[in-house]
C-alpha cells in the first residue's frame, strides 16, 4: 500500500512515521510513504499557500491550486473513477468537518492500494477541495488540531497494524477495542489471498465493537496487587467469559454510545442486564 501526504510541513513527518509498527512496515515493503510539499506547486516568490476568505471572517484559508496541481502532478485516478465501488485508490481531506475517522474506515482503507492525505491548515481548506477533489472528508475526533499532520499520522498508523504481516501476531487486530464486522484478520486473509484466519485460543474473543478487556502480565501480584484469580487458573471458557463481562463493563462505563451498534449476543445482554442491576461477575 502507498500512502501520499500533502502538507505545508513535509518536517513534521520525519518523526512520527520513522518508529514501531509504521518503521517495520516501512522497511518490509509492505507500505511506501511519500510526501509532497504544497508550496513547491505554487508559482509566486513567496510561495503562498493561503488567503483570505471571501465574505470575511478570522483566520486564512488554504488555497485551491496548490492541491489541485499537487494532485496533478501525482497523477491520481480521476475522481469518477475512484468513487466506483472497485476503485483502489481514495483521496482524503483532513477536517474537523469529516465523517469521524473509526475502526471501520480503518478497514475501509485498508482494502486499497493507495490513500492520498490531504492535510488542512488554517481556518480551513477551500471548499472546492472537498467538493472536487477529495472522495471522503475525515475527521479523527470532535476536536480542532493545528492542522492535519497529526491526523494524517494517525490514519496511516491505524491502517498499516491492519494489513498482514504489519502485526508479529495478526489475530492481534481482531481482538481489539472497536473492531466489528468484517475483522481485521479477514481483511488480510482478503489481500494476501491465502485460507481462512485461524482460530483465536479459546480464551480471547473479538471485540464485536467494544472496548477491550484488561491486560495483565507477571508478576501476579505487583505492590499487593494481585492479577485476576481467573486468569490463573488455566480454565479457558471461565477466562473467556470472564474477559468479555469485564469488555462489556467497560464499555457501559466509559464509551456506552459503542453498545448501540454493538455485535450483542443473547449472552451479552443478560451481562448487561446484570451489571447494571449490580450483580457480581
Amino acid at each position: 500500500m502507498k500512502f501520499e501526504i500533502l502538507t505545508i510541513f513535509p518536517d513534521f513527518f520525519r518523526g512520527p512515521l520513522d518508529y514501531g509498527i509504521v518503521r517495520r512496515a516501512r522497511e518490509a515493503g509492505l507500505i511506501e510513504i511519500a510526501i509532497h510539499d504544497l508550496r513547491a506547486f505554487t508559482h509566486d516568490r513567496h510561495r503562498t499557500v493561503d488567503d483570505r476568505p471571501f465574505g470575511g471572517g478570522e483566520g486564512m484559508v488554504l488555497k485551491p491550486e496548490p492541491i489541485f496541481e499537487c494532485l496533478e502532478a501525482m497523477q491520481v485516478t480521476p475522481r469518477e473513477e475512484r468513487l466506483r465501488e472497485a476503485a483502489r485508490e481514495t483521496v482524503v481531506l483532513l477536517s474537523p468537518q469529516g465523517r469521524m475517522f473509526t475502526q471501520s474506515v480503518a478497514q475501509e482503507l485498508a482494502v486499497l492500494e493507495r490513500v492520498v492525505l490531504i492535510c488542512g491548515r488554517y481556518e480551513g481548506v477551500d471548499e472546492r477541495v472537498s467538493e472536487h477533489l477529495a472522495d471522503r472528508e475525515v475527521s479523527v475526533g470532535d476536536f480542532v488540531l493545528s492542522g492535519g499532520e497529526l491526523g494524517a499520522a494517525i490514519i496511516i498508523d491505524t491502517v498499516t497494524r491492519l494489513l498482514p504481516g504489519a502485526l508479529g501476531n495478526a489475530a492481534s487486530a481482531r481482538q481489539e477495542s472497536f473492531t466489528t464486522g468484517v475483522d481485521s484478520s479477514q481483511v488480510s486473509q482478503k489481500m494476501a489471498n491465502v485460507g481462512p484466519p485461524t482460530e483465536p485460543p479459546s480464551s480471547t474473543c473479538g471485540s464485536g465493537g467494544l472496548l477491550d478487556y484488561p491486560h495483565y502480565t507477571r508478576p501476579s501480584e505487583f505492590r499487593g496487587m494481585p492479577v485476576p484469580d481467573v486468569l490463573l487458573n488455566g480454565n479457558h471458557d471461565e477466562i473467556r467469559r470472564w474477559r468479555r463481562r469485564k469488555a462489556l463493563e467497560k464499555t457501559l462505563a466509559n464509551r456506552p454510545d459503542l453498545l448501540r451498534d454493538a455485535e450483542l449476543s443473547s449472552d451479552d445482554r443478560k451481562i448487561l442486564e446484570d451489571i447494571e442491576s449490580g450483580e457480581a461477575g
